[in-house]
């Protein structure tokens, strides 16, 4: 548990811990921050989230299946819509990455894997605790917290290096 947290990490791909074997504590730690940081509703009697570390064909399933998108994706974030009762934890959710398509980002981008796994767990939680980035106030908002909370984890802004790239194009 991890502040009023309970974060039940899941394996669907065995490859995960073959390339990052301290993926469970990266995910568990990356959670936890962005549960402490972006939690707005009751705690009192914690909660609970769910992380799935899945491969493309888990995912692709799963996007083509729920959000109508035949291809895999990085991230997934299952809210359930929980708001807790007294007594028992917030159920929060799932959050699902790909580690095929997780490990390929990383590589163009020149990041460590760890981190860009960081950030798409941040990034997940947030979704699972109402946070999104339909439009341009909502995207700021959401980038502004999970560059904050990734900077609490020793994680270099995600964004700075897409803007970079971007403005050389």
């Amino acid at each position: 548990m991890t502040g009023g947290l309970t974060i039940d990490v899941s394996a669907v791909s065995g490859a995960w811990e073959s390339v990052l074997p301290e993926v469970e504590s990266v995910v568990r730690q990356a959670a936890g921050s962005a549960w402490k940081a972006g939690n707005v509703g009751p705690a009192a009697d914690g909660a609970e989230v769910s992380v799935a570390l899945a491969d493309d064909a888990t995912m692709r399933r799963l996007n083509r299946d729920y959000r109508g998108k035949d291809m895999p994706t990085n991230v997934l974030a299952f809210p359930a819509g929980d708001r807790g009762a007294a007594g028992r934890p917030r159920l929060l959710g799932d959050v699902v990455l790909a580690f095929e398509t997780i490990r390929r980002e990383a590589a163009e981008r020149s990041k460590p894997l760890a981190d860009h796994v960081s950030h798409l767990v941040v990034h997940g939680m947030l979704h699972l605790l109402g946070r999104d980035h339909e439009t341009d106030v909502q995207a700021a908002a959401m980038e502004t917290l999970e560059i904050a909370i990734l900077a609490g984890l020793g994680v270099t802004n995600p964004y700075a290096a897409v803007d970079d790239a971007a403005d050389r194009a």
